[in-house]
């Protein structure tokens, strides 16, 4: 009798403790299910009156047309291309420089504390604010100077001035953390033995890099820049800083005119106390949408296309 009652007593404990594990659990899964319905009402509420205020300016013409002071004639266009201007030389700086970089660190760089610090900081920096990035972009690239020591002019070098180049040069600093975490998440994602066998007949190391671990790695890392450019199309903060301006008559004609983007002439309207200014806000957001929806479908279908069933 003694001898089973500690037993028995042990039982009764485990089951007490399984029903109040399983308790939990069931609460927590409610927690969570109502966290996520109340997200997704909430932006669901947004996009219907979002919809709603801007489906009435939403037409061709609306992209064909300059800013204008009366609401009926204002357009998107010198937004909408400035934009494509600054999102593109953004792609062409960040891309090879953080997949560059993404490469030595993993393929080359040796694992010693040095490695350990700067993928530390490399880390960090993806989770600065925008802002810190705008400052830094005004520093470095319109007055052309680090803070201390002569600048570009000083040099006889012309600085980027508040031109497409300055801004861009600003958004690719600001995605490069990144494009790089993504591109070494991907390149970590490549099975060893594609490496292994390379080397067992003969190839060199780029050799290996270029013609067998880059091709498997291209659709996790032209997921994450695509997704990086997401972000950066919808950045404010660190293009007002530079200087970027709210109203705008004419499209870039190269990458050092004066531009503006979508997200800032979307502000400049969504200010204005006129009804028909906030509406056609509403129909800049339904545009800036749409780009950020297609950007990311592009991201999917180059995973599904070039991903391998893995990646499905």
């Amino acid at each position: 009798m003694t001898a089973e009652a500690p037993a028995a007593t042990t039982r009764d404990l485990f089951e007490v403790n399984l029903a109040r594990r399983h308790m939990i659990g069931v609460i927590f899964q409610g927690v969570a299910l109502l966290g996520t319905l109340v997200g997704i009402i909430v932006l669901a509420v947004l996009l219907i009156e979002v919809w709603r205020d801007g489906i009435h300016f939403l037409e061709l013409d609306f992209l064909n047309r300059f800013p204008s002071r009366f609401a009926e004639q204002a357009g998107f266009k010198s937004a909408f291309w400035g934009s494509l201007w600054v999102i593109g030389f953004t792609a062409l700086l960040a891309f090879p420089i953080g997949v560059g970089a993404a490469v030595y660190l993993e393929e080359y760089a040796p694992k010693n504390a040095v490695t350990r610090l700067l993928q530390t900081n490399i880390s960090n920096l993806a989770g600065v604010p925008s802002i810190v990035y705008g400052i830094l972009g005004l520093q470095l690239f319109v007055r052309g100077t680090i803070g201390i020591g002569p600048s570009l002019e000083d040099l006889g070098l012309r600085d980027l001035d508040r031109s497409v180049l300055a801004g861009s040069a600003t958004l690719a600093l600001l995605i490069l953390p990144v494009v790089i975490v993504a591109s070494q998440e991907a390149l970590k994602a490549v099975p060893p033995s594609i490496r292994e066998a390379s080397y067992g007949v003969g190839a060199t190391r780029w050799q290996t890099v270029r013609s067998h671990v880059l091709p498997q790695a291209f659709p996790g890392i032209m997921t994450g820049t695509i997704l990086a450019l997401s972000r950066a199309i919808g950045e404010t903060a660190p293009l007002i800083m530079i200087g970027a301006l709210s109203f705008v008559a004419f499209t870039p004609g190269n990458p050092l005119d004066d531009f503006t983007v979508m997200p800032i002439q979307i502000f400049g309207w969504a200010v204005r106390p006129q009804l028909d200014f906030q509406d056609l806000a509403a129909t800049g957001i339904i545009v800036l949408l749409i780009v950020l929806l297609s950007m990311n479908a592009i991201a999917v279908y180059l995973r599904h296309r070039f991903g391998g069933p893995a990646s499905r």
